[in-house]
């Protein structure tokens, strides 16, 4: 399969000079769902923020379907690697659930017509029909990360890059958000990255993984191998 997702010796050195990660190097190949496993702390968080040009690296190169990421083409590359952020309050800010998930394909400059079709989709996708016009912060945590998630899914995004997906979401919420995560993965092809530090989550949504700590991979492959490694 081709890579959709490349970093090539990454490292990232905060302002206060905090080293974040350090010579990473990472595959994401088309149709992949890859846990990045780890503590608070690992560099998750900052991994995943390169993919779609939050951060820049320090030193190394990050790709996005064999393009070089850098501040020339952050439009192309935001388009297709969607990232959700840990918390949805970070994410939506419009008046209502409608305004937020049109909010990045306005942004693109397509008609009304197409904006109205592509909310109409990740709302139908995402499980939010009636919840259109209801402002986010009267949602339940579990409906504004669907919200969050769909908001990024109208951008028709070939990468979803998803920080702690399950955080401070009860078990049933849980199995609705990784129900519709294979199913954007399996019906429409899109590559899959989860950062999560939860163990028990990552064979039920990811067939790879790598493993992070201090910023370095520690492990990595198929999750199968890592995991029997883990145990020997």
């Amino acid at each position: 399969m081709p890579k959709v997702i490349e970093t090539v010796n990454l490292t990232y050195v905060y302002p206060d000079g905090t080293k974040a990660l350090e010579n990473i190097n990472f595959v994401a190949e088309k149709g992949d769902k890859i846990a990045l496993l780890g503590p608070n702390g690992a560099g998750k968080s900052t991994l995943l923020y390169h993919f779609n040009g939050l951060l820049m690296p320090t030193s190394g190169k990050v790709y996005v379907l064999g393009k070089e990421v850098s501040k020339n083409n952050l439009d192309f590359v935001r388009q297709k690697v969607g990232l959700v952020f840990q918390n949805p309050d970070d994410q939506l800010f419009a008046p209502t659930v409608f305004q937020d998930i049109a909010f990045g394909p306005r942004n693109l400059g397509l008609s009304d017509k197409e904006v109205e079709e592509r909310v109409k989709w990740a709302v139908e996708v995402m499980g939010l029909k009636g919840l259109e016009n209801k402002p986010p912060q009267r949602l339940s945590q579990g409906q504004k990360k669907r919200a969050a998630i769909a908001g990024v899914l109208a951008m028709k995004p070939e990468i979803i890059a998803l920080d702690e997906p399950t955080a401070n979401l009860d078990p049933k919420t849980v199995n609705s958000i990784l129900e519709l995560l294979l199913k954007l993965n399996e019906d429409y092809g899109m590559t899959l990255i989860i950062a999560t530090h939860d163990v028990d989550f990552v064979p039920l949504c990811a067939d790879k993984i790598y493993v992070l700590g201090r910023g370095k991979i520690h492990l990595h492959g198929p999750l199968k191998d890592v995991f029997s490694s883990t145990e020997t």
